[in-house]
């Protein structure tokens, strides 16, 4: 129950790259006939990349995962268009991958404009409008939010975006295979996936610029993918990522209905049997898959442990899952208490998981809360009942 997480990989996406380990090892850079099947392989991937977010081929560059490619979608508008201006604007709950990128630019005399979100963690378009000023280079928000799920509002902060000449960044990470993308008509010039959110393999992942995107190169070295990324390819990750996209993207409406009604009946399942609990997040402009909670009175590492036990894999935005001392900065962000943010649960369903499982959890769960608050010392005392006369 923690497929926001990782995935596991889909057979058909490790059939796909089989032959690239061993049979087609050879190296897509070479001018030799023994590199063509390789070469093939890669300009493939990019195509059904592509062709998942209506893109062009052109303009899809690989990467060894999602984070690179944040960095790379900020980093390098960043420092190719400083003449031109200096300030960002993002939200306050991206992931880290970009918060600490836009901190690491504010080091280097960058200014980020933070925004703030509502109760549901949306952002404000007419926000976005407000922040922007004439050094604005760029806006990044998140197309769906990795902790709480809500989906974000796009295509408006795009076109705010352009109408004042500014481009636009969305971290995909979590949207590819939940929500259908149109680059164009969600007016995205940047857009940043991982393979292995989709069922495809772990360090691979891609970044969309849109043509005459200016952009600077951050990894030097050989020609690679047009000389805008050196390294050698990683030939069967990328096979993978393409063959994963492919099937992610293929029925992304069926496969909403399946997921979203497993977690709109383990929603209110949950809300139902355990009181002082809450959904965080957009109630309807959601990741299908998406479930997050919070309990009064009890920690999120303790629900975790409980679960673990039980043979439940979940997450926690709480300290110990983040070798951190804070509780969630999206939590906090959409106005959670730090105690309450203490005590979050998420659970996200992937391909794998099925009605009994949602059973299980709705058995298992509300034991786990009900012991955790018997011994909690934040929960407040039964009211006392007179002993009848």
């Amino acid at each position: 129950m923690d497929h926001a997480a990782t995935t596991f990989m889909k057979p058909e996406v490790l059939a796909a790259m089989a032959p690239y380990f061993s049979e087609h090892f050879g190296n897509p850079s070479s001018l030799y006939r023994f590199a063509g099947e390789p070469r093939n392989g890669v300009e493939a991937a990019r195509g059904q990349v592509a062709a998942a977010i209506g893109a062009g081929p052109e303009e899809i560059f690989f990467t060894a995962g999602g984070t690179e490619a944040d960095n790379w979608a900020i980093k390098g508008v960043a420092l190719a268009n400083r003449a031109r201006g200096n300030h960002i604007v993002t939200s306050a709950i991206e992931h880290h991958a970009v918060l600490h990128t836009c901190e690491w630019l504010e080091k280097q005399g960058f200014s980020v404009t933070y925004l703030p979100v509502d109760g549901f963690g949306r952002v404000d378009p007419e926000a976005v409008e407000a922040a922007i000023t004439d050094r604005t280079i760029l806006v990044s928000v998140m197309m769906a939010n990795n902790e709480i799920g809500t989906v974000q509002p796009v295509a408006e902060i795009g076109r705010v975006a352009h109408d004042h000449g500014v481009l636009f960044h969305t971290d995909a990470v979590q949207a590819i295979g939940a929500v259908p993308i149109d680059v164009d008509a969600m007016n995205i010039d940047l857009l940043s996936l991982s393979g292995h959110k989709f069922y495809g393999p772990k360090g691979t992942g891609a970044l969309y610029i849109r043509r005459g995107t200016r952009v600077e190169t951050l990894i030097h070295g050989g020609g690679q993918e047009r000389r805008r990324r050196a390294g050698t390819e990683n030939v069967p990750g990328i096979v993978g990522l393409g063959r994963a996209i492919e099937l992610a993207t293929a029925d992304i409406a069926g496969h909403n209905r399946r997921i979203a009604a497993m977690r709109d009946r383990l929603i209110r399942g949950i809300l139902d049997a355990i009181p002082d609990s809450r959904l965080n997040g957009h109630p309807v402009e959601r990741l299908a898959n998406n479930a997050n909670f919070s309990f009064r009175y009890v920690e999120g590492e303790s629900i975790l442990l409980l679960l673990d036990a039980r043979g439940i894999c979940a997450s926690t935005g709480s300290a110990c899952s983040s070798g951190s001392l804070e509780p969630s900065h999206v939590l906090l962000a959409i106005g959670l208490p730090h105690e309450e943010a203490h005590g979050s649960l998420r659970l996200t369903l992937g391909d794998a998981n099925t009605e009994d499982d949602v059973d299980y959890i709705l058995e298992v769960l509300p034991e786990v809360i009900g012991r955790l608050r018997e011994i909690s010392p934040l929960t407040p005392p039964s009211p006392r009942v007179p002993e009848a006369e």
